[in-house]
């Protein structure tokens, strides 16, 4: 079973892509804010991280950042999911090794099989 990380403080987000994944046989685990996301990804080790920019206390970014300093997590898959959707901020998400960016809003059945194809 696949495990996913959802990193958003948006309470309708978090809901209809727990939904989601759960349906297609996901483990989910959810993540309010970065430091959250932090904890969860060190006691959990998902496959794969759906994650918010825009968030409190730890950024995006920053999370993004903690996953590629920790050879232990090598294999985590990142997807920004956010609305920040300026061409420069898709390229710096890329740059700093996101694997994917996605803009909100989002077609979920995109999203599905982005995350498939990042797992295969």
């Amino acid at each position: 079973m696949n495990r996913i990380l959802i990193v958003d403080d948006e309470p309708n987000i978090v809901m209809s892509l727990e939904y989601i994944f759960k349906k297609e046989n996901f483990e989910v685990f959810i993540a309010r804010d970065g430091a959250e996301a932090i904890g969860i990804i060190e006691n959990k080790l998902p496959d794969i991280v759906l994650l918010d920019i825009m968030m409190p206390k730890v950024d995006g970014y920053q999370v993004l950042n903690q996953i590629k300093s920790n050879e232990n997590f090598n294999e985590i898959k990142i997807i920004f999911l956010s609305a920040k959707n300026k061409i420069s901020d898709i390229e710096l998400g890329l740059q700093l090794g996101a694997d994917k960016y996605i803009s909100k809003p989002f077609s979920t059945k995109k999203l599905m099989k982005e995350v498939k194809k990042l797992l295969k």
